[in-house]
């Protein structure tokens, strides 16, 4: 898309500015864009009509590890026989787990507040914040005058049209922390990473859990091996899987709460205590001005932005989860650098946002950790491609911590060490992708991954295995023949020398 400067010649322009750069949005995005701009000496407000930290710290990734790290715990106490330990008793209140997640969401609060941020030197305003021009927004009855805007909205969850859904009652990623019990019977609906991630929780705390998945698979845009393994992960941990499911309508009798599915023309009744949508989440584009501006979206209904993350008007920009393509905190503040800079200083110097090499772990018991293509993607994209397996269960480290499970899948450039994309499957997955990432970011290959020393015995020794797979598919045989026949040469054999036998 390219930006419409004639467009924006229609709104009169301030003959000065109160500020550089508006920040709408402190959540990971935003937080990263004032920062910068705070730090590149430019004057910054950044507007929050929420919680500072958004989503990340308030209902996402912080709270889901939180309770994560406590469901872990409780499953590795029912399985202490496997560590040589006859039994080890536990008991929980999960209230006290709950109240828990919410005290490590205000230990890591002050990395996100409006204190920090004013100290770092930005003007932190909470309120709701409307764009009433290119040049200006209105937040609590003031409109502040920009020569930059920035649009760091986030996202918020789906919310599936399914009947009955509002009667019977339900939660989202966002108001499930609200729980101080344990329910029952759950129904998860979704089986992307936040659906898996709580039903295995959940079912590790001993809850009854039913997972229902409309795809054929859970997280589709995984290797189907991930998939597999991780559906069966789930299983193992008492989490009913049903994928090609269709929700169809939610009844109520009395005190019985019931999800009905079909698959084809098959219905089923499924009753449940609590039901928890984790379908995916919708960029939040309205209530702010967009409307008013004309500003177009993209059919997956994120703001449309061109390469350098401009919008319709060339002094607005878009990163995070609002603008995507993809809705992870560590791509938005990647985002965040190319919308600051450009922002400050795209007259000067402008910066494509690179998504080359973009990782993503779903934190599951076992991980699953990606960056770069998958044998799917190389296939539709017509690219030659060869796959690397090294199985966990053979490393050692992994025998040592009762976690020989998964594997790590490399994609190559036919005949080279080039990395095209990698998937790990495993304990601590997305630490070990790093490596990967590193070395794709910078033009590494397998034999440099090879040659590297790693710590013994550890599970990132797993990577350097790969690479060694590889480098053995890949021994020069004609080199190796000779070798053999320099060797029998030095002990003295010339009949093997000359190729026959001794």
């Amino acid at each position: 898309m390219r930006p419409n400067r004639p467009f924006i010649a229609r709104w009169p322009k301030p003959r000065t500015f109160d500020r550089n750069l508006v920040v709408i949005g402190a959540g990971a995005a935003g937080l990263v864009t004032a920062y910068l701009g705070a730090a590149l000496k430019a004057k910054v407000t950044l507007i929050e009509g929420g919680k500072m930290g958004g989503d990340c710290l308030n209902s996402g990734c912080v709270p889901s590890k939180a309770l994560l790290r406590s469901a872990r715990f409780v499953k590795q106490a029912k399985h202490a026989a496997a560590l040589g330990i006859d039994k080890a008793e536990i008991s929980f209140d999960f209230a006290e787990v709950m109240t828990r997640v919410h005290r490590v969401i205000a230990t890591v609060a002050p990395h996100d507040s409006a204190e920090r941020y004013a100290k770092l030197g930005v003007d932190v305003i909470q309120g709701r914040a409307t764009i009433t021009s290119p040049w200006t927004v209105e937040v609590n009855g003031h409109t502040l005058a920009t020569r930059a805007i920035v649009i760091a909205a986030g996202a918020e969850p789906m919310v599936p049209p399914i009947p009955g859904l509002e009667t019977v009652g339900y939660y989202t990623t966002e108001t499930i922390w609200s729980l101080r019990a344990l329910p029952r019977r759950l129904i998860v609906l979704g089986g992307g990473p936040a659906g898996c991630e709580l039903a295995q929780a959940f079912a590790h705390f001993g809850a009854e859990v039913t997972q229902v998945q409309r795809s054929p698979r859970l997280l589709v845009r995984e290797d189907p091996e991930a998939s597999a393994l991780i559906a069966a992960a789930l299983t193992a941990d008492g989490v009913r899987v049903l994928v090609s499911h269709r929700a169809v309508r939610c009844e109520q009798v009395g005190g019985l709460k019931r999800l009905i599915v079909s698959r084809g023309e098959q219905e089923m009744a499924l009753e449940f205590d609590v039901l928890l949508c984790a379908v995916g989440r919708r960029p939040r584009t309205a209530g702010y001005g967009l409307e008013a501006l004309g500003l177009p979206l993209t059919p997956g209904r994120t703001i449309e932005t061109n390469a350098y993350l401009q919008t319709l008007y060339p002094n607005i920009y878009a990163c995070g989860d609002v603008a995507g393509p993809f809705q992870f905190t560590h791509a938005a503040a990647h985002q965040a650098w190319y919308a600051t800079v450009n922002a400050l200083f795209g007259g000067v110097k402008r910066f494509r946002a690179d998504y080359t090499v973009m990782p993503w772990c779903t934190f599951t018991d076992p991980e699953v950790a990606r960056v770069g293509r998958s044998e799917r993607d190389c296939i539709e994209q017509g690219v030659p491609y060869e796959v690397t397996r090294y199985d966990l269960g053979e490393l050692d480290r992994a025998i040592t911590d009762e976690c020989a499970r998964g594997f790590v899948k490399v994609l190559t450039v036919a005949g080279r060490d080039k990395l095209l994309g990698v998937t790990i499957v495993g304990n601590h997955a997305g630490d070990l992708l790093a490596e990967y990432v590193l070395a794709m970011k910078h033009g590494l290959g397998l034999n440099q991954i090879l040659a590297t020393v790693h710590t013994y015995p550890t599970l990132a020794e797993a990577n350097k295995y790969a690479a060694g797979a590889w480098k053995q598919a890949h021994a020069p045989q004609q080199v190796l023949r000779w070798l053999a026949r320099f060797h029998a040469w030095r002990r003295g054999g010339m009949a093997a020398m000359r190729g026959e036998p001794d």
